[in-house]
């Protein structure tokens, strides 16, 4: 599932290239009957209301809470898209053949993890940014758990969405005294799991929270309320910074993530933890070894001998 730093590489593209834009049209291939997607356009009945409000309407401003990415149109009203497991925005010009729609142009946009489209933003030619054609915004969504609903602009921050979610832990705000209020929510869960959890800190999942906590030296199974305040110190230090990297590189396409390009991110070039099961530790003078463990359903990656 794309995190924080694949999340927030796709939102600073799209704040670059398609505010200012008008939605011209929309298309969507999906169609369900289960309740629980009622609510997002994969429901065909609320994707004929969703289709009519956000015709004609100029995408204001681009943001990104935790995993979501908010796109802010005029009128008022906000696309709300959350990625899920294997879904990603793509940007360019495509065309429909048949069922399916394709890019109009060689490139990393024929990359194959990029032909899962389901939705298509189309919008409308632009004199003052140089679009002179037809550009579009496709989600391409191999297993189609993507989630894409349409929120008031002024309430969408309060509703289920988003309003259970947990501070952003890149913003200056977020320091040692706020990640000791936010572990202390869950004092007898285990760090990994806890650092996972999008109600006590956004944008973490199972990649960083592994590769924070071998930047860190902390063993996954550690209680949060076990852990010293130095040793706290320590995840603050690794989430900056682990976050940080992840967005320098451009996110993490270890699986099917690629930027609004179509390209890949470089992230996984760097696992010093993750899916590195049986290989030697990376860290100077460590002579651990990278061993795997499920951990309450998920799989966490770390060193045997200096996370302690």
């Amino acid at each position: 599932m794309p995190e924080l730093p694949e999340v927030e590489t796709t939102t600073r593209e799209l704040k670059r290239i398609i505010v200012g834009l008008v939605i011209k049209d929309v298309w969507t291939d999906l169609a369900t009957k289960d309740k629980r997607q009622g609510g997002t356009i994969a429901n065909p009945k609320y994707f004929v209301m969703f289709r009519k409000k956000i015709l004609n309407k100029k995408i204001l401003l681009v943001e990104r809470r935790a995993k979501n990415i908010l796109i802010n149109l005029s009128g008022g009203k906000t696309i709300l898209v959350h990625l899920k497991m294997t879904g990603h925005l793509l940007y360019g010009k495509y065309k429909k053949t048949g069922k399916a729609w394709v890019p109009t142009e060689k490139g990393p946009l024929n990359d194959p993890y990029n032909r899962f489209i389901h939705v298509v933003f189309t919008f409308s030619p632009s004199t003052t940014l140089r679009t002179r054609n037809e550009t579009h915004l496709a989600f391409s969504d191999a297993r189609k758990f993507g989630k894409i609903t349409l929120l008031d602009t002024k309430t969408a921050h309060d509703t289920k969405h988003l309003n259970n979610i947990g501070p952003e832990p890149l913003e200056k705000s977020f320091n040692l005294q706020k990640l000791k209020e936010r572990l202390n929510k869950k004092p007898n869960g285990k760090i990994k799991t806890v650092l996972m959890d999008q109600s006590i800190i956004a944008g973490i999942g199972n990649i960083y929270s592994d590769e924070i906590l071998w930047r860190a030296g902390i063993n996954p199974e550690r209680k949060a309320s076990k852990l010293k305040e130095k040793e706290i110190k320590r995840i603050l230090k690794a989430i900056k910074e682990t976050l940080s990297r992840g967005i320098d590189f451009g996110g993490d396409s270890m699986s099917d993530y690629r930027n609004i390009h179509g390209l890949r991110g470089k992230f996984q070039l760097h696992h010093e933890a993750y899916r590195r099961t049986g290989e030697k530790c990376r860290k100077k003078k460590c002579k651990g070894v990278i061993k795997r463990k499920v951990i309450n359903d998920r799989s966490a990656h770390f060193c045997s001998v200096h996370q302690k």
